[in-house]
């Protein structure tokens, strides 16, 4: 497995969180050619890259920027995703801790492509160890002059999930309840007091220098056609070595497995895998056998890359326990401005909880489904899909646990 440090490559060095240790090895170098290009450029730049947006939708950063207005009356802003709050994933911490400067570096690129003035950070709640070395980041790039011309916030969340959601971002940010907002008809950007904002997550930001530096071709030369470039993964469960580790798209998920975890812990046999993040379909081992790291093949499996949060689950694991786990923490974290899902995630957990206590039957079985079945489709956002597709997926898959504890 060849190396491919684009994000990480300064992870390993000590104090490698400080403006010093960042500048020694290239830090805000792309900054000296940025005026080389204009804003336009740089976007084409992006697009040219095919840059994937890496906080779980994969979409085209490129696009995204290019919705930007240039030559607005109203003011422009970037608004950084660190929400992060999907189970299993941990990635955006490891960049904000190891080498927050890259972020920064990145966050100045993208609002000058943008013409935006101001950034904020949305980091959630619980982050607070990790917001503190950001902030002394920021003031380090304060202090050194770097900021002259675009000023960053970093603005702390409650710790809800659905404020991962962009639109339920920048109503939180806004000072009001996270919830997310109908999606207009055209493609147009998102809105922050009603002045156009772009939204990004923390590791596609971080990205963006690299990208600029080197050029679109230096991110295609890594990964696949369609899903180029690399992904921080975040790996835990029932593996060796849990950790963040960075590796191009289209490697083998056995590969990458056995390379940086070290296999499934105590030498156990693998049963199942969620590849991205708690709402993305879970697959079986056989199905991880020849599946490869990339949007497209996690598509074609029915699941999704999603955040890069990989979560293994071994020969004893009971799916019945971990789909009442999951179940719980979208019961807990479902914002209520939906009927279906308010109420269906509530249902669901209950039912498989009423199945691990041996007192469900086969129409309990049923009844799951067609929650599931409302849940999907019927909602302002992904959520309640997403929870739709985990219970699909658990019973489909593992309907055999779940007979047996009728």
């Amino acid at each position: 497995m060849r190396d491919c440090k684009i994000v990480s490559r300064k992870f390993e060095l000590p104090n490698s969180h400080t403006l010093e240790v960042s500048k020694a090895h290239g830090g805000y170098k792309t900054l000296e050619k940025l005026r080389e290009h204009s804003p336009l450029e740089i976007i084409d730049i992006i697009k040219a890259s095919n840059l994937r947006g890496k906080g779980g939708g994969g979409a085209p950063a490129g696009e995204k920027w290019e919705l930007m207005p240039q030559n607005s009356l109203k003011p422009s802003f970037l608004a950084v995703n660190c929400d992060e709050s999907e189970p299993g994933t941990f990635k955006d911490r490891q960049i904000i801790t190891k080498d927050p400067h890259l972020l920064i570096e990145g966050i100045l690129i993208t609002c000058y492509a943008i013409r935006a003035k101001h950034a904020y950070i949305y980091i959630r709640g619980e982050y607070k160890q990790f917001q503190d070395i950001l902030q002394g980041a920021i003031d380090e790039a304060y202090e050194d002059g770097l900021l002259k011309e675009c000023d960053i916030t970093v603005h702390r969340g409650a710790g809800a999930y659905i404020c991962g959601e962009k639109s339920a971002l920048l109503e939180s940010m806004e000072g009001k309840r996270g919830h997310p907002r109908l999606k207009p008809k055209q493609k147009e950007p998102e809105w922050f007091f009603d002045n156009p904002t772009l939204v990004n997550n923390v590791e596609t930001i971080a990205t963006v220098p690299f990208i600029v530096q080197n050029g679109a071709d230096a991110y295609r030369a890594f990964g696949t056609e369609q899903s180029p470039g690399t992904l921080l993964f975040s790996m835990s469960g029932h593996v060796q070595k849990p950790g963040v580790y960075e590796a191009e798209f289209g490697t083998s998920m056995m590969e990458y497995i056995r390379h940086f975890g070290g296999g499934v812990k105590g030498g156990k046999k693998l049963k199942a895998v969620i590849p991205g993040g708690v709402s993305c379909g879970v697959l079986t081992a056989e199905e991880c056998e020849n599946l490869t790291l990339d949007y497209e093949a996690l598509r074609c499996m029915r699941s999704s890359l999603g955040t890069g949060g990989m979560i293994l689950m071994d020969e004893d694991t009971d799916m019945v326990v971990a789909l009442k786990n999951i179940l719980e923490f979208y019961h807990e974290e479902s914002c209520g401005q939906c009927t279906p899902c308010r109420e269906g995630t509530g249902w669901s957990d209950k039912l498989v909880a009423k199945i691990l206590e041996k007192k469900g039957t086969k129409e309990d079985l049923n009844k799951l489904l067609e929650i599931a079945d409302t849940m999907n489709g019927k909602t302002i956002c992904v959520f309640a899909p997403a929870a739709s597709a985990v219970i699909v997926d658990f019973m489909r898959k593992f309907r055999d646990e779940f007979e047996a504890k009728l």
